[in-house]
């Protein structure tokens, strides 16, 4: 190209002389990106030195690092008395500028230039609000958690040398399993050693990993009525037949799981048997055996998702089904530190040796590089015997707000609403005596500055009722919000 200054540069470099990216440097990516994008064709001569300086209002020297940067990371080529030009072979196919007065350059493309799959199943139901009060389906308040103290472990970590880091493994720290086994073990019943756990991100990563390795289209899974949205979005994705087992005071009604049984051929039954989700209550002792005999006769798997064990109150919790599975049949995941800050938080599976085989291959794709500093950091809170003392003293204020939180309910909701004090778990399960629009609910509290997620919302033509969590609020949030809420209850009535 004859007339390099023909191109207009100062419509698409822009410098920000604020910026800690050299001038040089931004320079040189912006020319980069014009030459990938086809606003500068190849075999295009660039100005010399000086006259680019001069356009662009920067010192000479500054083009010279441009020019140098370019021909290092191979885009130009110079040749003596002659100037510089962009490398490229297709330089017919590219002989012509592009419309500079597009803004192709300032922005990344809005939509892709080929064709994919999407997923309905997978649209995110979360949602977020700017409202000064926002009520979730029970999460810890991570403003109890002591970072402080939490720091000083991690720090003090990574300087002591009796514990070496290992290196690199992408099954995990078998440091943090080794003290996850012995405290599951213990706290739990779980007879287990490293060979059975598997450490994960979270909950639904741990689902995940097991409905790929189990479960095929086509198959059909037991879940209670009702169930937790979001595994229940990870069973759709994979092509199941979900059925819906009643639940009532004493958790999944057994009788019914045998009778769908010998009509149907099961793979899997879902539980949450601690606190059911979303109705808190627990399944009882009894039916825990009868569902581990079930599992035996027609051979269906039980995946057992204790999510909130850690937080029980009035008496000790029940041990999970896997601490009584004797044939095989149970895999157990749940969450480690959930009362912690987020970044202490862990899951894992419990599973018989011949499947964690397997499931290692999958975490092997999906997160190959894990946190193992983060879980040693988690395995000398337990070696030390921080976790429980922490837990012991987080109880003592969940408790306190549980029984607070469905004081104020009681006082300001009784003729309305109905529920039971959950033994444990983070949320109370909340039943309207007379049908009343929730949708409607919540957006008039969220005029009210209190915000109140769908997700918390069950409404059918049989049922109205929420699961409002309490953990994340002090006394005084709770007197705020339960106001707001009555207040707007009340008018809808």
């Amino acid at each position: 190209m004859d007339s390099p200054v023909e191109i207009p540069y100062q419509s698409f470099i822009k410098i920000d002389r604020k910026s800690e990216v050299s001038i040089y440097m931004q320079i040189s990516n912006q020319l980069i990106n014009a030459i990938q994008r086809g606003y500068i064709p190849f075999g295009t001569k660039l100005p010399g030195t000086r006259t680019l300086s001069q356009i662009l209002e920067v010192h000479r020297n500054t083009i010279v690092s441009v020019y140098d940067e370019l021909f290092t990371q191979g885009w130009v080529e110079s040749f003596p008395n002659r100037g510089t030009f962009v490398i490229g072979k297709d330089q017919e196919k590219l002989s012509t500028i592009k419309n500079f007065n597009e803004k192709n350059l300032e922005n990344y493309p809005k939509k892709t230039g080929f064709t994919f799959k999407t997923s309905n199943i997978l649209d995110n139901p979360f949602e977020y609000s700017n409202c000064e009060y926002v009520w979730n389906d029970g999460i810890p308040d991570i403003r109890l958690t002591q970072v402080d103290q939490y720091s000083k472990i991690y720090s003090s970590t990574l300087k002591r040398r009796a514990h070496k880091i290992e290196q690199y493994n992408h099954d995990g720290s078998e440091f943090f399993k080794k003290n996850l086994a012995q405290y599951l073990n213990l706290s739990r019943g779980l007879p287990i050693s490293t060979h059975n756990l598997l450490i994960t991100r979270s909950t639904e990563m741990s689902i995940y990993i097991v409905s790929e390795i189990l479960l095929s289209k086509g198959d059909t899974i037991l879940v209670g009525a009702l169930s937790y949205f979001s595994v229940n979005m990870i069973f759709q994705k994979v092509g199941v037949n979900i059925i819906s087992i009643p639940i009532d005071e004493d958790g999944i009604i057994v009788d019914e799981v045998r009778k769908i049984c010998k009509e149907y051929k099961i793979r899997m039954l879902y539980l949450t048997p601690h606190h059911h989700y979303p109705t808190t209550v627990a399944l009882s002792a009894q039916r825990r055996l009868e569902l581990l005999n079930l599992a035996h006769e027609f051979g269906f798997v039980i995946l057992e998702d204790d999510y909130d064990y850690d937080f029980h109150y009035d008496k000790s919790p029940i041990l999970p089904l896997a601490s009584a599975d004797t044939d095989g049949m149970v895999i157990y995941i749940g969450s480690f530190g959930k009362s912690l800050a987020p970044g202490f938080r862990t899951g894992f599976i419990v599973a018989p040796e011949n499947l964690m085989m397997e499931m290692r291959k999958y975490l092997g794709i999906i997160d190959r590089q894990g946190d193992i500093l983060m879980e040693h950091v988690l395995g000398e809170m337990i070696a030390e015997g921080e976790i429980n003392r922490y837990l012991k003293k987080s109880l003592k204020i969940y408790q306190e707000r549980r029984d607070y939180f469905s004081a104020l309910l009681n006082d300001q909701l009784k003729n309305l609403i109905q529920f039971e004090k959950p033994s444990g778990g983070l949320a109370i399960w909340m039943e309207w005596k007379t049908p009343i629009n929730l949708m409607q609910l919540s957006r008039n509290c969220a005029q009210k500055s209190l915000f109140i997620p769908k997700t918390l919302l069950y409404q059918n033509k049989n049922l109205t009722a929420m699961r409002l969590g309490f953990g994340n609020l002090n006394f005084e949030e709770m007197e705020k919000t339960i106001n707001i809420f009555s207040e707007n209850a009340k008018s809808l009535t």
